[in-house]
């Protein structure tokens, strides 16, 4: 069979749905490389943070300008770095040679503080070449007296302001901590957004008993993580004017094709090609082919959705009435058995 598995995300076209996310295999020329030549359908670079930028220009002028004019013979004892773009050079750099590299789209990804962060460096993230930006939003409202409101109303106001200085597609990445998810998806692409990318994964903080100190424990995803946007992209599916690509928990083409049967444009893989290589990417492709095969679908766009709310007779499947169904039917010991 000739399946067909070609798919369009933020009006991006794609020869297949799975993406290589954000990782340390796409910050490297090389790596993005070994991604395209292992057949990723695109790639998401590392985000820029707004903060490593402001951190490297004070770094720079430190060490720069340490010393300056602190004795007559001497203004200042370092030449300028002609090509010193505050910061940001390195990684424009990166995303540029990417694409002159590669034939498959290259995706930016930015997490901004201020507005001016968000704006200028998307710009510059256009400039160098981005097929499209990633708003790696993250946002935590430690001040209590903050509304949810408050908080929405933010993130739709910097997908506003980059649309107003880009043109290329962008996507907002969120969490999926909001009140109402589906509410707050529809504001964001009414204010700009292109898509969405559910749902990031937070790398909350941990203590070390042994030193009271504050620690940082990464632990690559695993399959159950991908309950809740399995959820969310069912119920927004066909309901939203924009793309939807699927992260977390994507381990094997089971996850890929479970996203897809729930209406997602895309799916998104970090932590299976980190445990198994950049190569593992011909593996998804290849089991997704096949079950399309061995299940008689002659392309993706044939499964796109089929489990969405839109095509459920009974939307409780999806919603209470699993939840009261694994509570009640639960045997003590039958897991461990």
């Amino acid at each position: 069979m000739n399946t067909d598995l070609s798919t369009t995300y933020l009006g991006l076209a794609l020869r297949h749905p799975i993406i290589a996310s954000a990782s340390p295999l796409t910050a490297t020329v090389d790596g993005i490389c070994a991604l395209a030549g292992a057949g990723a359908a695109a790639v998401v670079l590392p985000s820029l943070f707004e903060e490593q930028v402001h951190a490297e220009d004070t770094a720079y002028t430190m060490y720069s300008e340490h010393g300056s004019f602190s004795q007559p013979e001497a203004g200042n004892y370092f030449p300028e770095l002609s090509n010193y773009d505050h910061g940001i050079a390195g990684h424009l750099d990166t995303l540029r040679r990417a694409v002159a590299a590669v034939d498959i789209p290259v995706i930016a990804s930015l997490n901004g503080v201020t507005t001016r962060g968000w704006t200028e460096y998307a710009a510059r993230l256009e400039q160098a070449g981005a097929a499209a930006i990633e708003l790696n939003m993250y946002f935590i409202p430690s001040d209590v007296t903050t509304s949810g409101h408050d908080v929405e109303a933010r993130y739709v106001d910097v997908v506003r302001a980059v649309r107003r200085v880009v043109k290329i597609p962008i996507a907002a990445k969120l969490s999926p901590f909001f009140s109402s998810t589906g509410h707050f998806a529809h504001q964001l692409v009414d204010a700009g957004a292109d898509g969405l990318v559910l749902f990031n994964r937070f790398y909350q903080p941990d203590f070390d008993l042994a030193t009271l100190s504050v620690k940082s424990d990464l632990k690559l995803s695993s399959p159950h993580e991908a309950g809740p946007p399995l959820l969310w992209i069912a119920l927004l599916a066909g309901n939203l004017g924009g793309s939807l690509a699927g992260t977390s928990g994507v381990e094997t083409a089971e996850q890929v094709v479970k996203y897809l049967l729930v209406g997602a444009d895309a799916v998104m893989t970090t932590s299976a090609l980190l445990r198994h290589g950049p190569g593992y990417m011909r593996t998804l492709v290849a089991d997704l082919t096949a079950w399309l095969d061995e299940n008689r679908y002659p392309s993706t766009s044939a499964i796109r959705g089929l489990k969405s709310v839109r095509q459920l007779d009974n939307v409780g499947e999806l919603l209470r009435a699993q939840y009261m169904s694994l509570l009640t039917d639960y045997v003590p010991g039958k897991l461990a058995a």
